[in-house]
């Protein structure tokens, strides 16, 4: 009843228990327009970046834009500056130097910026039946019969023998024409529908189609192919043999749009991991950084392993430390490892949000749910936890603290049942250094598809999380 005093029960219930609710719950008007503004910038860049080159130009720019400074350009580094480093045009690593020495260790957030997408193959133009394609091969985990029939995007850039260098960015803008890849018919699809889901489209039809008008000229055995090169030709100057140096990529043509009457979730392709990626780019950005030195890390390649010379596995974020260090002038023999060890990083990737759809495949009291703030994983891997980094319960209740103390909502999580499948981040390459590292980051409906969800709240949590970590881990 109404002003009836609590009983000893209630008072132990609301005092022990780990209560979970929507964060939306405990937002004020003002919150939700800070909220919202915060998700309308973030969908702007997102709509920019749809890949790892792109995302990387956005950064830079912003960047510039604020007076931090490529790390080449420089001989010393003191307390304050700001510096980067760009590798190769696909990965980032930013770091704001603070007041103590960088032995003492570094507050690192790690995202990536590559995403599931559909690559051209080198050979990639061919005709067949009067419609001209490209081959393709699908990057990272897709489910492939997700990316038929929409509109897709081509992205990358072209380079020829001479080192000139072509971007290219068709789809995006209104009146470029996009493409897309075709499917069966229902009313002859009988066969294919009684497949398995993951055979009913098989990565070798993922072929796109590009064109379907000849070249007036009937001494020509492939019209319409030769109708597009010519096209391209007089568009970029390229010949058929200059796909064999380029990297072109297919995405989807949406743009991130608000999603629901009540525009409380992002709807956008890339969102993993680029949500993370932009919300800790902010975060760095913003931060107050007073005594350990804060790094933002943007790797590529973690879709397929993390490898190659732009991936995490790659020795260039040690060179960058080893700069940090020479330019410090505080650098000696194996210096690097207790700088490492001395480290703390959050890895800033997505987390599966819990769908009610297909809750069959969660575990209720350990999934994450949207709006309900950021997620973190304490393990990942598969089965028994393999191939997944593990943090410790030192590191984990270290975060609850400056989380609680900054009013930041978050949540402890696995990714869907124990046996049910899992999955993996840059953790484990960071942990391995010797690195205190937890994942932790935005949770994700629809994760891997052309078009993921994400809730505001949590955005913007995200946002907190890392920049309150930059400033006091």
């Amino acid at each position: 009843m109404e002003g009836k005093e609590k009983t000893e029960g209630k008072r132990l219930e609301e005092e022990l228990f780990n209560k979970k609710k929507s964060g939306w719950e405990r937002t004020t008007d003002e919150d939700k327009k800070i909220i919202f503004k915060f998700s309308d910038e973030y969908m702007e860049f997102l709509n920019r970046s749809k890949t790892e080159r792109e995302f990387v130009k956005s950064a830079k720019e912003v960047l510039d834009r604020n007076g931090y400074k490529d790390i080449n350009t420089l001989d010393k580094i003191n307390p304050g500056d700001k510096v980067y480093y760009i590798n190769r045009e696909k990965s980032m690593y930013i770091a704001v130097i603070g007041n103590k020495k960088l032995e003492e260790g570094l507050n690192l957030v790690g995202a990536h910026i590559d995403s599931p997408r559909i690559d051209l193959r080198p050979n990639a133009l061919y005709e067949d039946s009067h419609f001209a394609y490209f081959d393709t091969h699908y990057y990272g985990g897709i489910k492939t019969y997700q990316w038929t029939t929409i509109p897709l995007s081509m992205h990358g850039v072209i380079v020829k023998p001479d080192g000139e260098k072509i971007s290219v960015n068709i789809g995006e803008n209104e009146g470029d024409p996009i493409f897309t890849i075709t499917d069966l018919l229902p009313h002859l699809a009988k066969e294919q529908m009684q497949k398995k889901l993951g055979e009913g489209v098989n990565g070798e039809d993922l072929n796109l189609l590009i064109g379907n008008m000849p070249f007036n000229d009937e001494a020509v055995g492939e019209k319409v192919k030769l109708n597009i090169m010519k096209i391209l030709n007089e568009k970029y100057g390229i010949k058929e043999a200059d796909f064999l140096s380029a990297e072109i990529e297919l995405v989807p043509a949406f743009k991130a749009r608000s999603l629901g009457f009540d525009e409380s979730m992002v709807a956008g392709y890339g969102q993993d991991d680029k949500v993370c990626a932009y919300t800790s780019l902010r975060a760095i950005l913003e931060a107050n950084v007073q005594d350990k030195t804060a790094v933002c890390i943007l790797s590529d390649k973690e879709e397929v392993g993390s490898m190659g010379n732009t991936g995490m596995e790659s020795q260039v974020f040690d060179y960058f430390i080893s700069e940090l260090l020479n330019k410090s002038g505080d650098n000696r023999p194996n210096l690097i490892n207790k700088v490492f060890c001395n480290s703390s990083m959050l890895s800033a990737d997505v987390g599966t949000a819990f769908d009610p759809i297909y809750a069959s495949v969660s575990d209720r009291n350990n999934a994450a749910f949207a709006s309900f703030g950021i997620a973190f994983d304490k393990y990942t891997g598969i089965k028994g936890k393999s191939g997944g980094s593990d943090a410790n319960a030192e590191f984990i209740g270290k975060l609850r603290g400056i989380l609680e103390k900054n009013n930041i909502q978050y949540q402890l999580s696995e990714i869907g049942k124990i046996d049910a499948g899992g999955g993996g981040t840059i953790a484990y390459i960071l942990a391995n250094k010797g690195v205190e590292v937890i994942d932790c980051g935005v949770p994700v409906l629809s994760m891997h598809a052309p078009y993921e969800v994400t809730s505001k709240y949590d955005v913007y949590e995200a946002y907190r999380t890392y920049k309150v970590f930059f400033e006091e881990a």
